[in-house]
């Protein structure tokens, strides 16, 4: 269903100032917060464990309970929900740099270079990208690092394929055909003519994929492919509550699930509302 086909009433929830988007910007600012802060306001030895204080229930001494070796489960939640944000974040940047040099090549250059270009888009866009991903850390062994490059390395497509048609809608303009006109080199209205223009596309195109990339990092992390299991990760936390639902303390593995969900929810409303405000035919709609 397109954004067009939505009843006027969730329509009017994507309006800048509406309910949805006010409750998902406090959702997004406070648990982003939090998770920053944290190391600087509760330090946690990670490390550390506390067998006397297993799998104990949610209480006021400790709001999520404890996991199965005594540690807080709110407070290494926010440490966990840190790392797959910075995580996130960074690899959804180095895909729009590679997305972003192969589209500008294609769309530029255009001919055999776009075309083989593609090829390899289409390629690369066949395969799984979780399996793809899980191959990429195998071969570069499991570590933060190894994670942003899997992510990356399978999440450029989707802005390579938005820069090149953006390129290839712009080249013909008055304005391009002004400036070769003038003299200008091909690189020159490249990044002074063409670029300027698709940079907002490619933006948001990011922002769009930092909630994607979140989760991957967290399936990656709960498969065992992601940071060491003693470091505080969501899926590495998910993963290990596993075993304590089977005891009945179902918060180990629930709170830092609905912690992810809640960041990458409030995130994707957001980029959702920034999307419809660069959009006219959406924005116009929005306004009935």
């Amino acid at each position: 269903m397109t954004d067009l086909a939505l009843p006027a009433r969730v329509r009017r929830l994507r309006r800048p100032g509406s309910a949805g988007t006010t409750v998902a910007v406090v959702v997004l600012a406070g648990v982003v917060a939090a998770a920053l802060l944290a190391p600087v306001l509760w330090p946690l030895d990670q490390s550390a464990v506390d067998l006397s204080r297993t799998r104990l229930a949610p209480s006021a001494d400790n709001l999520a309970g404890t996991d199965d070796l005594g540690r807080d489960v709110a407070l290494r939640s926010l440490y966990g929900l840190r790392v797959s944000l910075l995580v996130g974040a960074v690899a959804a940047l180095v895909a729009a740099v590679i997305g972003g040099l192969v589209g500008a090549l294609a769309g530029s250059v255009g001919g055999w270079v776009d075309r083989a270009l593609m090829r390899v888009v289409d390629t690369v866009a066949a395969l799984p990208h979780l399996l793809l991903g899980i191959f990429i850390v195998a071969m570069l062994r499991p570590s933060l690092g190894a994670v942003i490059a899997s992510i990356a390395l399978t999440h450029w497509l989707s802005t390579a394929r938005i820069v090149r048609s953006e390129l290839l809608s712009l080249r013909n303009r008055p304005f391009v055909d002004a400036a070769i006109s003038g003299g200008a080199s091909r690189a020159r209205v490249l990044t002074r003519h063409l670029l300027p223009h698709v940079l907002p596309r490619l933006a948001l195109a990011t922002t769009l994929m930092v909630p994607h990339a979140v989760w991957h990092e967290t399936a990656l992390s709960f498969l065992g492919l992601g940071l060491p299991p003693h470091l505080a990760s969501i899926g590495n936390m998910i993963n290990d509550g596993q075993r304590s639902l089977l005891t009945g303390a179902w918060w180990a593995s629930i709170v830092p699930g609905l912690l992810l969900v809640a960041a990458t929810l409030a995130l994707a409303v957001l980029t959702g509302r920034w999307r419809d405000r660069l959009d006219p035919r959406v924005r116009a709609e929005l306004q009935l």
